[in-house]
């Protein structure tokens, strides 16, 4: 199982995951279809299905994630598409949790998530008879270093999210996240534990990934439960940073604390994201 990671607009993730006997492929939310086709032609493989964490929430200024869904249904006739919510573009499979799929050898498992969106669902993934490690496709809800805003959700949700649903898979688990948002996230971990010598370690990786605009993930659970505060919500410094004690009231703090933290300047002006969302150059990295 191969996961080609394309960058796309301004911080965005799809992933194509490749079945490398038969070529066959999947995507997780294609959000740009011209650059997803290009390299679905460049790679020589057939697109089966689209996985879609979310729908575009209307308290979110982006519109991504689904927003290439119908244009692919279109110009591919037949492609199935699976999501949780009745809201994704172009749906022809609703899924629930706990059901799995097949694409040829790659499996599925379907774990969901509401909280950013009340249909947010991730996508567990491996191969059979692989003895690579499985891929969890978080979209919006786990994040390298942080989690997401709870635009349709409750504290309560996301930390049951992090903590039986997502935090209870192998810690081998690569993470594939839906945004490039390492860096800040990480700043915000620092603020959090300024004592926690690996957060300032996977800080500093971190930048120097930036600098070099390559992608940050994938991370793996192992290592998000070093560094990302919304998984250490019973250690005592993260306790101790936001004055709470209790799970759930340390999960609301920090995401309080998150949201106001200091915004970062845009990465790209608006020109440059325009040509990324109409494919004008190459804004794709691979990663095996």
């Amino acid at each position: 199982m191969k996961v080609k990671v394309i960058s796309v607009l301004e911080d965005n993730y799809v992933y194509l995951v490749i079945e490398e006997s038969s070529r066959n492929a999947v995507a997780v939310d294609a959000a740009v279809p011209r650059r997803l086709l290009e390299i679905v032609r460049k790679e020589d493989v057939v697109l089966k299905a689209i996985l879609t964490t979310h729908h575009h929430c209307a308290r979110s200024a982006r519109r991504d994630h689904a927003r290439g869904n119908e244009e692919l249904a279109q110009l591919l006739p037949g492609l199935q598409v699976f999501g949780a919510d009745e809201r994704v573009g172009a749906l022809t499979h609703r899924v629930s949790h706990g059901q799995e799929l097949a694409f040829g050898s790659i499996r599925v498992r379907c774990l969901f998530t509401p909280c950013h969106t009340s249909g947010h669902m991730c996508y567990f993934m491996w191969e059979d008879d692989s003895p690579d490690a499985p891929a969890l496709f978080s979209g919006d809800t786990l994040f390298v270093g942080g989690c997401g805003q709870f635009f349709e959700g409750t504290a309560e949700q996301m930390l049951t999210n992090l903590t039986q649903i997502l935090g209870a898979l192998p810690r081998d688990t690569k993470v594939f996240c839906g945004h490039e948002c390492t860096v800040r996230n990480l700043k915000f971990a620092l603020k959090v534990e300024p004592e926690n010598e690996k957060v300032k370690e996977k800080l500093a990786w971190a930048k120097q990934r930036d600098d070099e605009d390559l992608p940050t993930v994938p991370s793996t659970l192992e290592e998000e439960f070093l560094y990302n505060p919304f998984l250490r919500v019973t250690e005592e410094a993260v306790q101790r940073f936001t004055g709470r004690t209790e799970p759930v009231e340390v999960l609301r703090a920090l995401r309080s604390q998150r949201d106001n933290f200091k915004k970062p300047k845009e990465r790209l002006n608006p020109q440059a994201v325009l040509a990324f969302d109409w494919g004008l150059f190459e804004p794709f990295l691979e990663k095996k």
